[in-house]
């Protein structure tokens, strides 16, 4: 995975927060590309504040709550037969306990199979990410993931 642009910001305790943010953020994506819920719930706040957790995958409703959104990646995940990211334009930012991290998600993933094409092959993509991290005092748990969509200039012109 590849992390070009990191920037930290101020306000944390140095560059070792910001070196545990990263981490944190890369695990949200190895979840995702190994297609495991437990890496997932792992990456996830899951506390007194765990029903203020919100993630917005791309194209869809706001999902509130750890229970929720770790059912809605399951369900992803189990419609996703390959999947792996790139990230781009990785800035990080941490004041206090909380952590700001903003990255361009390339993504390769299989396309399903049809009865008419059994061999699909894979296809690409591009979203923009903002994840929002909390201090806890099992590390940095992730509290808002929200994923849009990047036109392509062809998609654009529509």
């Amino acid at each position: 995975m590849s992390e070009p642009g990191d920037r930290t910001g101020r306000g944390g305790r140095g560059q070792g927060d910001a070196e545990a943010v990263r981490a944190a953020n890369s695990a949200l994506y190895d979840a995702f590309e190994a297609g495991d819920i437990d890496l997932m719930r792992a990456v996830w706040l899951d506390d007194s504040a765990a029903e203020s957790v919100t993630c917005v995958h791309p194209g869809w409703a706001p999902v509130h709550g750890t229970g929720p959104v770790l059912r809605s990646w399951s369900m992803i995940m189990a419609n996703t037969s390959y999947i792996q990211f790139v990230l781009t334009d990785v800035t990080v930012s941490v004041t206090g306990d909380t952590a700001v991290v903003t990255c361009g998600e390339n993504m390769l993933t299989g396309m399903p199979a049809t009865p008419a094409d059994p061999s699909p092959g894979l296809a690409g993509g591009r979203a923009v990410a903002t994840n929002v991290f909390r201090r806890t005092s099992s590390g940095w748990r992730l509290w808002v993931h929200h994923a849009s969509p990047v036109l392509t200039t062809q998609e654009a012109d529509r």
